[in-house]
Formats: structure tokens, sequence, C-alpha cells
């Protein structure tokens, strides 16, 4: 009997340990980055494109005052009310104070410095495909930034979801690098799949979650419930989004739609964001668009 409880103990020991270093939060390595020195301009259109400033600036913030990255915003889910965090260049209440593996490990894995893990309403999962040169140039642009001393606001999480430790479950179900798009023809339908999958984040809002809040894969783009609740965010595949490719870049620009209307809610701070990209990027995306497979 003592046998078999030693075993049963021992076994115990062993899955808890394999537990442990399959979930755990795994930063960045620190060479990396070591090879390669960092773009501010570029960083700027990083910046930009992955509309950092939209989420983190101060719920009333207009005009430049927006690139103070205050935090402050809230959005609702299933899950509870995320609240963005101060990621301003403030050393105490900001990110001033990180270095470039501690930023590319949030940005890229989801890992906050301490060793904990970030919840998916940062958009990690999408940021983990962007190319080592970028996050390197949007540090390096994000140092530039003015500071706040706002203290980040805690996210108003109940139990189960505020045990931080079941996303490393998370992470191994429904975090992934590869592409969800894999064939892509042209030049310009590969630079719009790394500025809509991984840059500009549009699944996280215009793709279905399931129950545990992963992304349906399967229904790329196809639409998804308002996680505030208030209506649906529409399908951006070729079969419901019936606009030309020209019709698309000129939203991304202007913000009027084809039949004469206007751009609102959240999207306008895309649009804002695109609107500053290139001609070449907003084609780019056009062109992705109406490339997509069908949805099932």
């Amino acid at each position: 009997m003592k046998n078999k409880l030693g075993i049963l103990l021992a076994l115990v020991a062993v899955g808890s340990g394999v537990a442990w270093g399959v979930l755990r939060a795994s930063p960045v390595d620190e060479d990396r980055f070591a090879a390669l020195s960092g773009n501010p301009d570029n960083g700027q259109t990083v910046f930009t494109a992955a509309g950092c400033a939209s989420c983190h600036h101060a719920p009333d913030a207009e005009k430049d005052a927006k690139l103070i990255l205050t935090g402050g915003q809230k959005f609702p889910s299933d899950f509870g009310t995320f609240i963005a965090p101060n990621i301003s260049s403030d050393p105490v209440h900001g990110i001033g104070g990180w270095s470039l593996t501690e930023f590319a490990s949030a940005v890229t894995k989801g890992v906050s410095p301490d060793g904990a893990h970030y919840y998916p309403a940062f958009p990690y999962t999408s940021y983990t495909k962007m190319t080592d040169q970028d996050v390197v140039d949007l540090w390096a642009y994000m140092q530039t930034l003015p500071a706040s001393d706002a203290p980040s606001q805690p996210h108003e999480v109940g139990f189960p979801f505020n045990i931080r430790a079941s996303l490393g479950g998370w992470k191994l179900l429904f975090m992934s690098d590869e592409w969800v798009v894999q064939n892509v023809s042209t030049e310009a339908e590969t630079k719009g799949r790394y500025l809509v999958e991984a840059l500009a984040h549009c699944g996280e809002c215009h793709s279905p979650r399931n129950a545990l809040g992963g992304l349906d894969r399967n229904n790329w783009l196809a639409g998804a419930p308002n996680p505030a609740g208030d209506g649906r965010i529409p399908a951006l595949t070729p079969n419901q989004l019936d606009w030309a490719s020209e019709d698309i870049a000129y939203y991304l620009e202007s913000g009027f739609t084809p039949d004469f209307d206007s751009v609102g809610g959240h999207m306008v701070e895309v649009v804002d964001n695109f609107a500053k990209l290139s001609a070449e990027d907003r084609t780019a995306v056009a062109q992705y668009l109406k490339a997509l497979p069908t949805a099932d």
C-alpha cells in the first residue's frame, strides 16, 4: 500500500512538473534581438498600423493627446471588463523601465515582466506574427512618446477568469504564429495578410469566438457579435462584403462606404490609423480581403 501511495505521489509530482513546464509563461530569448537596431521612423508606421494609441490613449483624449498612452479605456466582454493599462514611457506607471526583451515578450507572447500571462484582450495572439525588426522598431518609437504618471486600473474580471495561470492552457489551445490564410498569390496579398492578420489584428473583432474565447479560424473574418453587446461586427469575406477592391481601399482612407454612409464606432479609430498609412498598404489590405476564401 505504501509503495502504491509513493508511486501515486511521484506521478502527481511529475505530472505537475510537466504541466508547469507546458503552461508557464515563457518570455522570448534574451539574445533574439541582439543583432537588430531600432528605426523609430518605421516604428511609427508599425505603431499606427497596430492601433496602439486607439486602445491605450485616455478615454477623453483628442488629437496629439492620443499619443500619451495613459490607458483607462474599458473593453467589456463575456469574461468581464478589461481596462487598457498605461503603456507610456513613464518608468514607474508605464513601460519606460522595461527592456526590449520584456517588451517583445509582452507583445509577441503575452508575458509580463514578472512572468505572468496577459489576458488576450491584448491582441498578442495576432502580434505574435510580427517580424522581429518591426518589434524592435516599435520599441524604438514608443520610447520617444510622452510619459504619463497615471496608474493602470485593475481589470474587472471575476472568478474563475481572474486565475491567470489558466491562460497557459488557453494559449496552448488557441495561440499560433501560423497564418490563417496559407495561400496568397501576389506580393500585395502577402503584405495585406501581414497587415490584417498581424499588425491591425482585424480578426480579433471581425471573427467569431468559441465558448472559451478562442478565435474560430474556420470562420475567419466572417463577422461576430459585438462584445459590448450592441449589434454585430460585420463580415469582411467576399461573399458578405461585395465592395470592389477600390471601394475598400477608399473606405480605409476616407471612412466613406460605396453607398455614401460613413464609418462609426471603434472603426473611426481604425480608419484614422489606416488613413495615415500608404495607399499601397490600403490597396494591399483590400486585395487580401478580396482573395479570402468563403467561410464555412
